[in-house]
Parts: structure tokens; sequence; C-alpha cells
């Protein structure tokens, strides 16, 4: 398996993919993708650090499945209150904060709008920066809105805590973050409810 990542994440860099891309395109964390990239770079080899890969292939790769999941997903949004805009992380939170969207409008009778939320870690090639990611003006606003977030996994929590002070300052009230797998085994971020289908709990 590790060997496979190792292929999959240096074939990635080839492409032209940040480490940010990678770690999302992989479901790991920013240090393993990096720790990924740079195996056969090196001659020194260091230890890896301690994460779990997720394939959620067998969801994505079906429209069924993935209906099935954002309507779960839709479920845990709504106990939190009415939604006016659904907010997709790129990339892999976009399919689900689609279905979720037209899901939610039909389950609540109100218009629901989409919006995309672009990272900072898939614009550059850094972690370091302060710097925060964007609500693409292409699709629905975030102002004066109930705001979903959703995204596929969570990892640290650093780029949920990105979409929530992106949404806040552009004038948006972030209900709860919905997500399929939550690594960092988190209940709320930055006083926003986190609602994951799974979580994850190193022992």
């Amino acid at each position: 398996m590790k060997e496979k990542l190792i292929a999959k994440a240096q074939e990635l860099r080839q492409h032209g993919f940040t480490t940010g891309e990678i770690a999302d395109e992989l479901n790991v964390s920013m240090d393993t993708a990096r720790w990924l990239t740079l195996q056969k770079a090196t001659e020194e080899k260091t230890e890896a650090p301690v994460d779990f890969a997720i394939n959620w292939k067998s969801i994505g790769g079906n429209s069924t499945r993935l209906s099935y999941v954002s309507g779960a997903l839709s479920d845990m949004a709504l106990s939190h209150g009415e939604v006016d805009t659904v907010v997709g992380v790129a990339v892999s939170g976009i399919p689900f904060a689609t279905v979720m969207a037209d899901l939610i409008e039909d389950m609540s009778g109100e218009d629901t709008s989409l919006a995309i939320f672009h990272p900072h870690k898939h614009r550059k090639d850094s972690d370091e920066s302060d710097d925060e990611g964007t609500i693409s003006t292409n699709f629905g606003s975030v102002d004066g809105k109930r705001v979903v977030i959703v995204d596929d996994v969570i990892t640290s929590g650093k780029t949920v805590k990105e979409v929530i002070h992106t949404v806040k300052d552009l004038g948006g009230e972030p209900t709860c973050v919905t997500v399929l797998i939550d690594k960092a085994g988190l209940s709320e971020v930055e006083g926003v409810p986190v609602e994951s289908l799974i979580k994850v709990s190193r022992l």
C-alpha cells in the first residue's frame, strides 16, 4: 500500500500537482503528501508521518452511492437549522455539495445555492503562510446566508478553519461542517459543529 501511495504521489507531482492537491487527491495530510513525494528524491529514508490513507472511490465513482451519502450529509446538516448555501471545498467536496444543495432545496422547499471554496493549499505549494483561500465568484454567494461547509475528509482541521474564516469575512453564517471522514476526531471547529459519517480515533 505504501509503495502504491508513493508511486501515485510522485505521478501527481510530475503532472504539476501541488502538495496540497496531492494531499487532497490521496486523502492524506500535507505532511504525509510531502513525505510521499520525497521518498525517491532523497537517499535518506525518514519515518512516515502517522496518518491513514482514505480511498472512497467506491462512493465517488458511483452516482447512486454519491447521492445516498449526500442525503445522509444533508440530513445531518439540516439538524443544525435552515440552509441557504452549501459550500463545497475543492476538489473532493464539490460533488457532495452539488447534490446536497439540490437535496436540501427539495427537503426544505427553500432556494439553496451552491458555492465553491478554493483552499490556499491549492494555490501555492506551501502551508507556511497565513493566506487563506477564496470563494469562487462563478457560483453562489455566502453574504448574509446560513452556510453548510462540505468536504470529503478532515485531516487536521486547517482547511475547514480557513473556510469558516472566509465565510464569516464575507458576511456568511457557518451553521455546520459536514464530511465523510473526520480523521482528527473533531466535534467543532471555531465554534462551528462538525458532523461526519465516520470518525477515526487513534488508540
